[in-house]
């Protein structure tokens, strides 16, 4: 298997791994509580999807 024959510079590497990096989440408002939450997903704040109540969510206190 063939070998580099001259190494690559650092800034050669560094434009490689310029996409690299790691994104946040994308995040939408929940409609009930207007907290953050993933996008099409329930909130599992307050159990509703597209402003109805489909869960019911238990108290953890």
């Amino acid at each position: 298997m063939p070998h580099p024959k001259r190494r690559h510079s650092r800034g050669r590497r560094n434009r490689r791994r310029a996409h690299d990096s790691l994104r946040l989440p994308a995040m939408s408002i929940c409609t009930e509580c207007q907290r953050r939450i993933r996008p099409h997903v329930v909130c599992p704040h307050c159990g509703a999807y597209k402003g109805r109540k489909v869960l019911e969510v238990k108290d953890l206190a």
